[in-house]
């Protein structure tokens, strides 16, 4: 089974997955779909970067890799709706190979017909915003805002490509506030619905 994981910015989504993937011994993919949906199209990674779960428009001039170079490109811009489909084909081909965890990037959508269990990570506003000073040395007062620009960003990418409501329970088999649990316990939740969900087929 793949494990999709949707998250609160400050939430600790990424620490979750990753707790996922070591107790498993599975593949997170993070950042890591960046540069492999950039090796496969032959764009630069700073295309998809720069487009990262966010809506755009890029020059296609400055993106090239050097190994693209002889592409032929057809029209001056490429649209975040391009990038979106090439990014959902290489989550696609890697839930295929087997099991992984995918953060974020709509997976939970690409996947939607495949066997997953889709996990939306949440946490209190307050906690958040410790994380966030905390790892970036920042003022309350702006890791407030920055969540906030941050999660109007994810929401807007999010429900543009799926036609849904980011965060909203009813979009994911499973909803787990991380304060409650911490990290690892939160993991190990995760990992235990999984299985129960496995059972019951």
């Amino acid at each position: 089974m793949n494990f999709v994981i949707g998250r609160q910015y400050g939430s600790g989504g990424r620490h979750v997955a990753a707790a996922i993937g070591k107790e498993l011994g599975i593949c997170v993919y993070d950042r890591e779909l960046i540069a492999k949906a950039a090796e496969e199209s032959g764009f630069s990674k700073e295309l998809f970067l720069k487009s990262d779960e966010k809506r755009s428009l890029f020059s296609l001039s400055n993106f090239f890799a050097p190994s693209a170079g002889n592409i032929p490109v057809m029209e001056n811009y490429i649209s975040d709706n391009e990038l979106f489909k090439m990014q959902s084909e290489v989550i696609r081909g890697i839930a295929k190979k087997g099991p992984a965890v995918f953060v974020g990037r709509c997976a939970d959508y690409v996947l939607r017909d495949m066997a997953r269990l889709s996990v939306f990570i949440t946490a209190p506003l307050e906690d958040r915003i410790k994380r966030v000073c905390e790892r970036d040395g920042i003022s309350p007062e702006d890791a407030g805002s920055f969540i906030a620009k941050q999660e109007r960003t994810r929401e807007t990418y999010y429900n543009y490509f799926t036609f849904g409501n980011w965060g909203v329970a009813s979009n994911y088999d499973l909803c787990v506030d991380s304060s409650k649990l911490g990290i690892e316990g939160t993991a190990r939740m995760i990992i235990d619905f999984a299985a129960r969900m496995e059972g019951n087929k």
